[in-house]
């Protein structure tokens, strides 16, 4: 068995474990990601795409790429429909930020090249992966692409291995409190080769269900409408996937741009926390810890700001010498991954309809649409929390 020894060993490669490894090579601190997943496997698989404004910030400011913000979609407000009306919240306007179109494919990309030039220690592909913090310092074993053994030895263990994380599985029995939401509904997602329906998001409720309007890029839109988490993609043809958007989103003057379907998907809504998000000298950061509904699209952000705050602790870790520093990130992470559980549950109920809801919480929901779009300072609390907070 080859072993080596680092600072830092990451499991896990998506974004937020390559975008920790980028901050504190930048720190001077030496680091070791691994990953079961090829770096083509990662970086073809269709992810959401809306950055909060200090996502873009720490891509652009932390030197891994300004393409985002001269290749991203800019966007200042998203449109809330219901009634068969448009009713924008303009986000420039009430909170002074915007979002930004960005497909999480292409912060991997973004991410990986980085490290790639500045030499980063990114192991792709590797197999049997497993993590041990029994001992005085953890340790992650795996057969590396090529089936040769490894043992990496490191001062913390970082687990961004996503929502089936093996790290997470480290902690002992007795340690972990959850909290677990299932939704009665999923997201039917689709890609369509079709000119945008709109130059920004809109969020329709209707009374035959939610719908989402998106773009990819230009020539491309990404579509969603709520179905059943039982519902199979090989039932929907594109004639069937057409008329149920229309019956959602049409009327009024306004018709969504239709062309031929592609990549099909089935989305189950869950919401999940994890605590603590550090035990001993493990700390997980992302979908190991917490996820969210995609209504309000903060998976991605929530993972980045995590590792905003991860950084920081770390770098005061090996600064000072002392373990008690690591105590603070939990707090600090889980304050914000509450913050946005409460902003995906809100936009989730507000928008989807429940099989069997009664004709009073549907009068409910009307009427809390047009409070947040009829007042400014419901308009201003749904700006932002979607751009993010500060």
């Amino acid at each position: 068995m080859t072993g080596t020894r680092t600072q830092v060993a990451i499991v896990g490669a998506g974004p937020a474990g390559l975008m920790l490894s980028h901050l504190l090579s930048r720190s001077g601190i030496d680091s070791v990601v691994v990953d079961i997943r090829t770096r083509e496997e990662i970086a073809t698989t269709s992810r959401a795409g809306i950055l909060e404004a200090g996502s873009v910030r720490l891509l652009v400011d932390s030197g891994v790429s300004d393409r985002v913000v001269a290749e991203g979609d800019r966007h200042d407000g998203v449109v809330l429909r219901f009634d068969g009306e448009n009713h924008r919240i303009d986000f420039r306007d009430l909170v002074g930020e915007s979002v930004w179109l960005y497909p999480q494919t292409e912060v991997f990309i973004d991410l990986a090249a980085r490290r790639t030039a500045d030499g980063g220690d990114v192991r792709y592909g590797v197999a049997d992966t497993a993590v041990d913090i029994t001992g005085d310092r953890p340790v992650v074993t795996f057969a590396d692409a090529d089936g040769r053994a490894v043992r990496v030895e490191a001062d913390l263990l970082v687990g961004a291995d996503g929502s089936r994380s093996i790290c997470r599985r480290a902690l002992p029995d007795g340690v972990r409190t959850e909290w677990f939401r299932e939704y009665p509904f999923a997201w039917f997602g689709f890609l369509t080769d079709a000119p945008q329906s709109h130059p920004e998001l809109i969020y329709a409720r209707s009374e035959h269900g939610f719908a989402l309007v998106s773009q990819r890029t230009p020539t491309m839109q990404r579509m969603y409408f709520q179905c059943s988490p039982t519902e199979r993609v090989q039932a929907w043809d594109d004639d069937r996937i057409w008329a149920e958007m229309r019956k959602r989103v049409n009327g009024n003057g306004f018709e969504l741009r239709e062309g031929p379907i592609g990549a099909r998907t089935v989305l189950p809504f869950r919401s999940f926390v994890t605590a603590p998000m550090r035990h001993g000298r493990l700390l997980l950061a992302g979908d190991a810890a917490h996820t969210v509904p995609p209504t309000g699209a903060k998976g991605l952000n929530l993972a980045l700001a995590d590792v905003r705050v991860l950084h920081e602790v770390i770098t005061e870790f090996f600064a000072r010498g002392r373990e008690d520093v690591l105590d603070t990130y939990g707090d600090r992470a889980l304050d914000r991954v509450w913050k946005a559980q409460h902003f995906s549950y809100w936009m989730t109920t507000m928008l989807h309809s429940a099989e069997g809801v009664s004709a009073f919480d549907r009068e409910r929901q009307r009427a809390e649409l047009s409070l947040v779009t009829g007042s400014r300072h419901g308009a201003a609390y749904l700006a932002e929390a979607y751009t993010g907070w500060a």
